[in-house]
């Protein structure tokens, strides 16, 4: 494509010479500029594609795939609906639950929590929550006591063993009027699932007590249901709504994260185009150096074309030069962005402890850790968009310089 008489030239004019310092200055910048952009632009979406992922699998590890509920009522025939949903094709986990909201309070302190009644058993089937018991162990969950995660046991300083008191929002008749049922529960487990939320308003007690501490006695308020597969739902939900006969509704997990994930999607198609117009100047800052490198080459190219060089080959042998700086800059920004990513949970550790300060507190941004997910057909749409931005940014110039006219140039030199 290109001959050696080509690349020789276009190297030439990459090198830095005294005469020309200020252009390779410049061209050093347009280098600079691509690597940058194009590292940002892998780092960024990365750490966003991790952010989706992460909470998605935290979703979809502690709530349920598709979800089965009556609107205004309890589910006081959950177990003839659990064994429908259990024949359909796909089906892999059915849990019958209790959620509910409750106010703990621990030495005067109070706090609104979350708490989910389940068995046991379906406690200990979902890996994210099986894994994530930091003290404590299921056997005291099967005794009656309860689970609850590592942010609210530091809030309340409490630890397994140590007890708490729940207040229903249902109220029951007294002799003095309508109180508030509460009672005093045991912690048995402590668990830390990596997302803040999870671990700071949730508490998990077994079924059986959820049925008595919510008044649900033989019912539950919905039916978890898990999938082989939460990216390909569709079927699974049409034959759970032909199977249920309108005995209940169906909504799946996007759904009930509709918003949420809409604005994610949102948050990154504006990232995106955003960070590209990093790229996009550093492929002007190619124009400016590309057009003063022909400028102050006019004589060489004179001189070229009068010894027979062709406008194609002048074409060509600019088209090399600018585009080179952007090839540079596009390859080892990828690098750079794919290196850090890869390793930017130990980054930011290695950060704060030079620092002294917390980078992304988990109450704020939920997780514990920063997650990063390479997703690689991002990384080549964006590695190709910069060559794409790099090499139309020389076509300028470079027709600039086969345009040039050898009596014109030489007349004035």
């Amino acid at each position: 494509m290109f001959t050696s008489f080509e690349k020789m030239m276009a190297w030439r004019y990459l090198r830095a010479r005294k005469a020309e310092g200020f252009v390779s200055v410049i061209a050093g910048f347009s280098f600079l500029g691509i690597l940058l952009g194009v590292a940002t632009l892998i780092i960024v979406m990365s750490v966003m594609n991790g952010f989706r992922a992460e909470l998605i699998d935290r979703m979809l590890g502690i709530n349920g795939h598709l979800s089965v509920y009556r609107t205004g009522a309890a589910l006081d025939d959950y177990p003839d609906l659990a064994a429908r949903i259990q024949n359909v094709p796909g089906v892999v986990a059915v849990t019958p639950m209790i959620e509910s909201q409750a106010l703990v309070t621990v030495g005067g302190s109070a706090s609104g929590v979350a708490v989910r009644g389940l068995s046991a058993n379906n406690f200990m089937q979902r890996p994210i929550l099986a894994n994530a018991i930091q003290e404590g162990n299921i056997e005291n969950f099967r005794a009656g006591q309860i689970a609850i995660g590592t942010a609210l046991a530091d809030r309340l300083r409490i630890g397994v063993g140590d007890s708490l008191v729940l207040m229903s929002p249902k109220v029951r008749a007294t002799p003095f009027g309508s109180m508030p049922r509460t009672q005093r529960f045991v912690v048995g487990i402590i668990f830390d699932v990596g997302m803040y939320e999870y671990n700071n308003g949730f508490v998990f007690m077994s079924l059986e007590q959820a049925q008595a501490f919510f008044q649900l006695p033989e019912s539950v308020t919905a039916i978890e249901v898990m999938t082989r597969d939460p990216a390909a739902i569709d079927p699974v939900k049409t034959a759970m709504e032909l199977a249920l006969d309108g005995h209940a509704g169906v909504y799946d997990w996007r759904d009930s994260n509709s918003t949420f994930l809409g604005a994610l999607e949102v948050e990154s198609n504006v990232m995106f185009l955003i960070l590209t117009l990093i790229i996009l100047v550093a492929a002007f800052n190619i124009i400016s150096s590309m057009i003063m490198l022909v400028k102050d080459k006019s004589r060489d190219i004179a001189i070229m074309r009068t010894i027979g060089a062709t406008r194609r080959t002048l074409l060509k042998i600019f088209i090399l030069t600018g585009a080179s700086i952007g090839l540079a800059g596009t390859f080892v920004g990828a690098a750079c962005g794919i290196t850090f990513a890869l390793n930017i949970e130990s980054i930011r550790q290695a950060i704060q402890s030079l620092s002294g300060t917390t980078l992304f507190p988990a109450e704020i941004y939920f997780f514990s850790r920063l997650p990063a997910q390479v997703e690689w057909h991002e990384v080549i749409l964006i590695v190709m968009m910069s060559v794409i931005l790099s090499i139309l940014a020389t076509l300028y110039p470079a027709w600039r310089a086969a345009r040039l006219d050898p009596v014109e140039a030489l007349r004035y030199e």
